[in-house]
């Protein structure tokens, strides 16, 4: 796709998530840290601060966004095992992207975004099917979104990411 805002498209959930689904999604989960730290660790600072796209942000912030919202995820995943379907807190994306982490060597993000897909990784490989029901409400959307969901929605999160930076160093011809 030469969608540069989704270049794989939107998150779509299949009408039915069957075991295919989930093991895609782990596979995924499992492999794009090391895919994405093999793109980006050579790049230079001014590599990393060229935006993805117009308007959109530097490939650094993208990076650190990852390792904020994955870490996010992993504690929707606790708080789903540990509680009865709790509310969970939401953040502004967008201010974190401002914030002085933002802006520094994405090592310590990349090293973040390893070791929190490997402790999601380990928790979705010891859950059962009834165990992977266990859900959690977004406070924007009011809805309860369940861990198999979370796990592919965060699968295709990090496709989309990954997707963004592989296309600005095809563009950019890095």
């Amino acid at each position: 796709m030469n969608d540069l805002k989704y270049p794989i498209g939107p998150f779509a959930k299949p009408l039915i998530i069957e075991q295919s689904h989930l093991s895609e999604a782990v596979e995924t989960l499992r492999h794009i840290p090391v895919k994405l730290r093999q793109l980006v660790e050579s790049w230079s600072d001014a590599q990393l601060d060229t935006p993805y796209r117009e308007g959109g942000w530097t490939a650094r912030q993208l990076i650190h966004h990852l390792a904020d919202s994955h870490m996010h995820s992993l504690i929707r995943y606790k708080w789903a095992l540990s509680e009865e379907t709790p509310l969970i807190k939401a953040y502004d994306q967008d201010a974190w992207a401002k914030l002085p982490d933002a802006f520094m060597p994405i090592s310590s993000s990349l090293a973040l975004f390893e070791a929190v897909h490997e402790k999601i990784i380990g928790i979705v490989e010891t859950l059962d099917n009834d165990q992977m029901q266990a859900a959690f409400i977004h406070p924007e959307t009011k809805k309860e979104r369940n861990l198999l969901e979370n796990t592919l929605l965060y699968a295709w999160h990090s496709a989309h990411h990954f997707a963004h930076l592989e296309r600005l160093a095809e563009r950019m011809e890095w």
